[in-house]
């Protein structure tokens, strides 16, 4: 039964929320003056991984008759009858204003006002728009975009450029990477009605273009520290190498032929993308920003 509970949660997309939180709150430490309380960043971790969380949960209580229609979906805990539908929703709203108290106490108004925002927009805003319109990919990278913002103000108390540049890093990686996904798994969701790009794309070219386009705008955002003197030559030559990497896959996708296989090539390239770039990230800020202040 716990463990059906813990499914519940989504926790590898839960701890992916969680890591890129933690990646604006280190980001944020690096470039400050604030200094590191151990303490603080686990419990601003633990809140978040609470609402992160509670969101997939309530998400899965609003969906779950139509997970039932979906081969991917329809073990999850609460179509598979592991989970009543009562005890999620309870569950899910329980640990989703556990966090919120949590960001809010320990962190901050705005961190709060973040976490609630990250809810509402992926609860009430994008849930409903799958039955509605294609543009959910768009409106759904909003919310989960977000949690980078939600660490860096959880330590800082405000936003920055460099904040702004990693909302703006994880919103575009989020298109390609869902494209291909939607691609991939076209069938399920037209089984359960939701409006996805890939459905009414029969041939696959919008959703290959898209996916291009918002890749370049992807690397663009991606060397924008370099530019804004944020990062240092060394990032540059390893995210360029990134980008590459990424670019290729998302130019393959543009073939008519082994539509499905360059899908899910570009998916996994976009899996690997993300936490090798963040961690390049913080490595170079970490070293660059840090150690050379303490030996000039």
């Amino acid at each position: 039964k716990l463990k059906a509970y813990l499914e519940l949660t989504k926790p590898r997309l839960s701890l992916l929320s969680v890591f890129s939180a933690m990646v604006g709150y280190c980001l944020a430490l690096f470039t400050s003056d604030n200094s590191l309380e151990l303490f603080h960043v686990g419990i601003i971790s633990i809140g978040i991984g609470f609402c992160a969380g509670g969101a997939a949960v309530i998400n899965q209580w609003m969906e779950y008759p139509l997970d039932n229609l979906m081969k991917r979906t329809k073990n999850r805990p609460i179509p598979s009858g592991r989970v009543d539908s009562l005890s999620s929703i309870i569950f899910g709203l329980l640990i989703s204003i556990l966090g919120l108290l949590i960001l809010y106490y320990y962190g901050n108004k705005l961190t709060f006002g973040l976490a609630l925002l990250t809810l509402f927009t992926y609860l009430l805003v994008y849930t409903p728009m799958k039955k509605i319109t294609p543009l959910n990919t768009v409106i759904g990278a909003f919310p989960g975009a977000l949690p980078p913002l939600i660490g860096w103000s959880a330590l800082t108390g405000d936003l920055t450029l460099f904040s702004g540049l990693l909302f703006s890093i994880l919103f575009f990686w989020q298109m390609p990477h869902f494209y291909a996904l939607a691609w991939m798994y076209k069938n399920d969701y037209k089984s359960a009605g939701f409006k996805m790009l890939s459905i009414r794309d029969v041939q696959g070219d919008m959703v290959a273009n898209r996916s291009l386009f918002y890749c370049i705008l992807l690397i663009i955002s991606s060397v924008l520290p370099f530019y804004f003197q944020k990062a240092s030559i060394l990032y540059l030559s390893i995210v360029i190498l990134l980008n590459f990497y990424i670019g290729i896959k998302a130019y393959a996708f543009l073939n008519e032929e082994n539509k499905d296989e360059n899908a899910m090539k570009l998916f996994k390239a976009s899996i690997a993308y993300l936490p090798l770039l963040l961690i390049l990230l913080l490595f170079d800020s970490f070293f660059i920003y840090k150690l050379s202040y303490m030996f000039i």
